[in-house]
């Protein structure tokens, strides 16, 4: 499988996100002008909620 460029792009995009950095953060680092661009970052890994809830 070839790699390219903005797969690596992706991959930090992601790697942000699961770190719990900020949508809007990640918007100006990617460079994105439309949140909705960097919000498909956001979505895909419910792990960055875990401890939200505490009992």
């Amino acid at each position: 499988m070839p790699i390219h460029c903005h797969m690596l792009r992706h991959s930090c995009g992601y790697k942000l996100a699961n770190d719990g950095i900020e949508t809007r953060s990640i918007q100006a680092w990617l460079g994105h002008v439309s949140i909705t661009h960097t919000v498909r970052y956001t979505e895909l890994s419910t792990a960055r909620f875990d401890g939200f809830w505490r009992d």
